[in-house]
């Protein structure tokens, strides 16, 4: 009899066991005769990788992926998303409050969320799908030897000794309200000594050489996963949150609804170090931003 039952217990889990996997198979299969997901990507590295993250776990699963990518800035994206010509593509949620919508996000991230994607879908049709753990704000970074040689950990304490540095500056951030105007009203201080303005792409370099003592940063850059560099902590939030997220239209999500599922778990599996990692490896190592990709979907990366 215990023999009975226990042949009945292993019996019944495997059947258990069989059901979810054929559940879980029928949901994130696609149509029989699938049309193209056209996965649109804005025109810098961390976008395209974002772009090409969507495409290959859509074609894992069966779907035909069309790519556009490099398409250009945020608001030529968000027009190619309205007209139809692309189903998806990533977004960072400060941006959409921001650039897109021109409100100023809500303390409360649950309840800026909230805001973004109720706008969205009112006025374009157009879904935000869960934002992943992975922040692309904007911050400034130090040396970590000179900031700790200057007890500076964070936006606070270098506000009050910005007259004995030298900024690292990139076009606009002097003058945008999201840049060095805004920090000075919301922390006080924040007057260097001198403000020397490089291209985004020499910034680390300028700093690694001693030119400049602070620079702008994105907190996803691939430089940040150098140890030589120190993020300082924005201690007062000064900066929204830029979580990334894919942004659908609703008529494709409609008719595929798999699709759901699918960007999710990419999104899930995502935080800053790991874009940060994603982008050292084209930015610096200058691999093949689609050979990044079918390695950390392969388990390449944590």
């Amino acid at each position: 009899m215990l023999n009975f039952l226990k042949r009945r217990k292993a019996l019944s889990l495997l059947l258990g066991l069989l059901a979810i996997y054929l559940l879980g198979h029928v949901f994130l299969s696609p149509p029989e005769n699938p049309v193209d997901i056209r996965v649109g990507s804005k025109n810098f590295t961390e976008s395209i990788i974002l772009g090409e993250l969507y495409a290959q776990a859509l074609e894992q699963v069966g779907f035909h992926v069309q790519r556009k990518f490099n398409l250009g800035g945020t608001l030529i994206s968000h027009a190619a998303i309205q007209r139809g010509e692309i189903d998806v593509y990533p977004e960072y949620t400060g941006t959409g409050l921001i650039d897109v919508l021109h409100i100023s996000p809500p303390p409360n991230e649950a309840d800026a969320f909230q805001a973004l994607s109720g706008a969205y879908q009112k006025r374009w049709g157009l879904r935000w799908l869960q934002p992943a753990n992975a922040n692309n704000s904007q911050g400034l970074v130090m040396l970590r030897e000179q900031a700790m040689q200057r007890h500076i950990a964070s936006l606070s304490d270098l506000a009050g000794q910005a007259r004995q540095l030298k900024l690292g500056s990139i076009p606009e951030f002097e003058e945008r309200e999201d840049g060095l105007k805004g920090l000075r009203k919301h922390y006080g201080g924040f007057w260097f000594r001198q403000v020397a303005l490089y291209d985004n792409g020499l910034k680390y370099k300028v700093l690694q050489r001693g030119d400049v003592d602070v620079t702008v940063a994105f907190t996803t850059d691939g430089a940040l996963t150098d140890p030589d560099f120190f993020l300082l902590a924005d201690n007062r939030r000064f900066w929204p949150s830029y979580r990334v997220a894919p942004i659908i239209r609703e008529t494709t999500l409609k008719a595929h609804p798999a699709l759901e599922q699918v960007l999710n778990r990419v999104s899930a599996k995502l935080n800053t170090q790991t874009l940060q990692q994603l982008n050292q490896r084209v930015d610096q190592q200058k691999q093949d931003y689609k050979s990044v990709v079918r390695h950390y979907l392969a388990g390449g990366l944590p």
